[in-house]
């Protein structure tokens, strides 16, 4: 299914409608934040267009756009969908207004350059996903870090303390991106030496095919570098255990829009990149690494709920609990079964739901009282029984209550975990207990007991608000009682997934 342009009109236009904001006039500047929402809601009409003409059944990439953008490196403007990508395109274009929503009056004076950054990234991201191009994608894998500095170290509340987080996340992703880099060009080297590829090339089509087919066979030397290249940058940016030391500090000195489209937007990037790259390209250097790879994950689900448990900051504490999720995300990614590739692709997408609620209701709490200090607050269901309720429920759906979005991909990775990993699966599993005394001593600490005579003048959400939260529970009720839409075009990308890494594997 040819794609028209449409693709390119995904990420075109909220590319356009940031440049668009960013140069308003002073006397206009007030119009931003229509415009950038107006822009967000057409990228998710799009979306949603997209995914209603998207046959599951039909070929594995869909809407694809193949022009010529450098011949004589072998590299192309390749645009295409599958459901994997699909499901976080939609993801994206669901947040993004929600997002601009909540953040509506943060930046202050510059709210219309905090407004052009938030369509920038969601531009990156979105070509990201679409690219099917190693070169172009990894151009804007790395082009998305730019504007998430500045959202990080331009407008948290601790300016100082922001520009040092900001840094730390750029320095990060950086390294990863270099070594990746090299991974890039040493994959181009290959196909260039292949006689079965008549040049070099960046197209991910032709060199998968290649690998698939046995006409590409790859030296165990080559393969493991060239997979760790990738798999380092991508570690990175998820974040997987021990690379996560900069996701914290990001999470919590960001505003809560920035650090949602963080966690819930921008770091997908990186387990997206796991299912693409390095199962289907590097299929025995997956293998290889498997064990190492679980293990961390494992470490880093554990890892993140019993250090969310000890945290006294709450905008802390649910960033630990994103380092516990990640972990699961890419178990279920090198399990390399079809349950725990289909969980890890729909638990991208519950994640970012999932997150989405319960930062952004925190950080509504937090712009009230104005402290970050979990032990500063009590007794708010009695002033905000709604905000406390909202919360509540996005607080069990982290914790993967059965009938809310992340209790089905949770599920279906340990599930495909325990078919080859048991003692593995039974480690995770505690995460299950562990999140559930992180989240519900939280919910004790702040939500019940007296009221404090600072905490009885606190408002409850607002309609503004009510527009961000309602929405994100909704899906959180709909996708846990109902997520057939969402796996009927993630499990036909992951059956091609799996297929495309046995058949390199085996050859």
């Amino acid at each position: 299914m040819t794609g028209m342009w449409w693709l390119t009109a995904l990420w075109a236009l909220p590319m356009v409608g940031g440049i668009a904001v960013v140069l308003l006039p002073p006397t206009a500047r007030g119009l931003a934040r229509w415009i950038a929402l107006g822009v967000s809601v057409l990228v998710l009409v799009l979306a949603l267009g997209l995914a209603l003409r998207f046959d599951p059944a039909g070929p594995r990439f869909q809407f694809v756009e193949d022009h010529p953008w450098i011949p004589s490196f072998g590299t192309g403007y390749i645009l295409g969908l599958d459901g994997i990508a699909l499901a976080l395109v939609v993801l994206t274009a669901v947040l993004v207004p929600l997002l601009i929503i909540a953040g509506w009056n943060d930046g202050g004076e510059q709210n219309h350059a905090y407004l052009a950054l938030i369509l920038a990234v969601q531009s990156m991201v979105l070509i990201s996903l679409a690219a099917l191009d190693v070169l172009l994608f990894y151009v804007f894998f790395e082009a998305m870090l730019i504007p998430m500095y500045f959202l990080i170290g331009g407008f948290g509340a601790e300016r100082r303390a922001a520009s040092k987080a900001a840094v730390k996340f750029l320095l990060y992703n950086l390294f990863g991106g270099l070594i990746m880099l090299a991974a890039v060009i040493g994959l181009y080297v290959v196909t260039a030496q292949s006689a079965a590829i008549a040049s070099g090339t960046f197209d991910f089509r032709a060199i998968a095919n290649a690998i698939s087919t046995g006409q590409l066979q790859l030296s165990p030397t080559m393969a493991n570098a060239l997979f760790g290249g990738f798999m380092f940058a991508f570690a990175v940016k998820a974040p997987l255990w021990p690379l996560h030391r900069w996701l914290p500090d990001s999470a919590v000195h960001a505003t809560p829009s920035t650090a949602v489209l963080m966690m819930a937007v921008v770091d997908k990037v990186g387990t997206f990149g796991m299912l693409r790259y390095c199962l289907v390209l590097f299929p025995g250097a997956a293998i290889t690494f498997r064990p190492l790879i679980i293990t961390l994950a494992v470490i880093g689900i554990v890892y993140g709920a019993v250090v969310a448990i000890g945290q006294t900051d709450i905008m802390r504490l649910i960033s630990y609990t994103s380092i516990s999720h990640f972990g699961f995300i890419i178990l279920g990614i090198f399990v390399m079964t079809p349950q725990g590739q289909s969980g890890s692709a729909l638990y991208m997408v519950n994640h970012g739901i999932s997150t989405a609620a319960l930062f952004l209701i925190a950080g509504f709490l937090v712009a009230r009282k104005g402290s970050r200090n979990i032990a500063d607050y009590g007794g708010i269901q009695k002033v905000a029984p709604v905000l406390a309720g909202c919360f509540l429920i996005a607080g069990l759906a982290t914790l993967s209550l059965p009938g809310l979005a992340p209790f089905i991909s949770e599920f279906l990775v340990l599930i495909g975990t325990f078919v080859h990993f048991p003692v593995f699966a039974a480690f995770a599993a505690t995460a299950l207990v562990l999140s559930a005394i992180y989240i519900l001593w939280m919910y004790q600490r702040m939500m019940t007991g007296p009221v404090s005579s600072e905490n009885s003048k606190l408002t409850d959400l607002v309609p503004r608000e009510l527009a961000v939260v309602v929405p994100l529970i909704a899906l959180l009720l709909v996708l846990g009682v109902y997520p057939k839409p969402a796996l009927e075009v993630i499990d036909p990308a992951v059956g091609h997934t799996m297929t495309s890494t046995a058949e390199g594997l085996f050859r």
